[in-house]
């Protein structure tokens, strides 16, 4: 039997792999960096979501969003690990449950939330909530 695969689907996961590969290459870049310039991150013992967001710098978000899209669930350990290592404990379950639900990956949802808290202020508790 002679199975063949039409050339849009080929291409498809072509250009898929592509995105792919960039995405991790460039999130390892990203990483190396932040963990030679980001020192661990100070927060309130009580820190929640939003004030945990409104300390972390840009660039952590952007690895987090890009590790989703090249690794899809095997970047959830990777999550962790980096934001343990950070201080950044309130946002490890959000990017890992984020991370384990499939479809997600093409969204950037850690830097839309960080996003959400850099321009709303006070009022983003209102919004990630609701």
């Amino acid at each position: 039997m002679d199975v063949t695969i039409p050339e849009e689907i080929q291409q498809f996961v072509a250009i898929a792999l592509v995105v792919a590969g960039v995405s991790l290459v460039l999130a390892l870049l990203l990483l190396v960096w932040i963990i030679w310039r980001v020192r661990r991150i100070e927060l309130p013992a009580n820190a929640d979501f939003v004030t945990t967001l409104q300390a972390t710098p840009f660039v952590v978000v952007l690895v987090l969003d890009l590790l989703d899209l090249s690794l899809d669930i095997f970047s959830a350990p990777v999550a962790w690990i980096l934001l343990s290592y950070l201080g950044l404990k309130p946002l490890r379950t959000v990017t890992t449950v984020e991370s384990l639900i499939p479809g997600t990956q093409l969204l950037p949802t850690m830097t839309v939330a960080w996003i959400i808290v850099r321009f709303m202020g006070p009022r983003a508790r209102e919004v990630l909530k609701g």
